[in-house]
């Protein structure tokens, strides 16, 4: 019987990276969006295209709406059959230092970067009763620089959950995280931002995608492992 992989944020970016390799293996995937309605038409029809034998559906969610998060587990095993993967991967990533973080830019941050994931972990726990998570957190966890305050705070608190969660729901439900660095430059940018970037870090170049999709394979291969973190990030967590 063919899995099911629910990928939020799958439209664009890393997410559509995950979906792309995910069906080349044979997963149907739940193309979960917000505002990408246009790249995740076109992204469907990919995958359509190249797998038709798979299943391929859409589901708009707003993450930082409680309602919505809370409907989109239920609706995607009410249109798809199951949910046997859940990556959590959408997330805002937004600039701001600490003293200046404004109480409505904070819920933001946290409500779709954490709450969203605690929710559909839970969700999924409850109604699919077994299977894989995959959480992505950031390499700037492991550090307390504030210029980014409220989305490292959302993202180390995802990875307390990513262990928490991990032993709660062992044996039936594995949890693990992946820690990108320098995946793909923002959208305004190019690669050269990235490679600049790229000069502090032990591997002196951006990783790309590749990384990922290898820690993705490995988390799934490997039914011994839970709790557990890969920095994809070229050693930028070392300082």
């Amino acid at each position: 019987m063919t899995k099911t992989a629910l990928i939020t944020g799958a439209a664009k970016r890393v997410g559509k990276g995950l979906a792309l390799h995910l069906a080349a293996q044979g997963w149907n995937i739940a193309i979960h969006y917000n505002t990408s309605a246009d790249d995740a038409i076109i992204l469907q029809d990919e995958l359509k295209s190249s797998f038709p034998n798979q299943k391929f559906e859409l589901f708009s969610a707003d993450l930082n709406v409680t309602s919505e998060v809370e409907n989109l587990i239920p609706q995607v095993i009410r249109k798809m059959g199951s949910v046997d993967l859940l990556i959590n991967n959408a997330s805002v990533f937004d600039r701001g230092d600490f003293a200046d973080t404004t109480t409505e830019f904070l819920d933001r941050q946290m409500n779709v970067n954490f709450r969203a994931p605690f929710i559909l972990i839970r969700n999924f726990a409850q109604l699919a009763k077994e299977g894989t998570i995959i959480n992505f957190v950031d390499t700037r966890i492991v550090n307390n620089k504030s210029n980014f305050a409220a989305y490292s705070l959302s993202k180390k608190a995802l990875w307390e959950l990513t262990k928490m969660t991990a032993l709660e729901l062992g044996p039936k439900i594995r949890v693990n995280a992946i820690a990108p660095g320098l995946t793909l430059p923002p959208e305004e940018k190019g690669d050269d931002y990235l490679w600049k970037l790229a000069e502090n870090i032990a591997m002196k170049r951006p990783g790309g995608l590749e990384p990922i999709l290898k820690s993705l394979d490995y988390i799934l291969n490997n039914d011994y492992l839970t709790g557990q973190l890969l920095f994809c990030d070229g050693g930028e967590n070392l300082g």
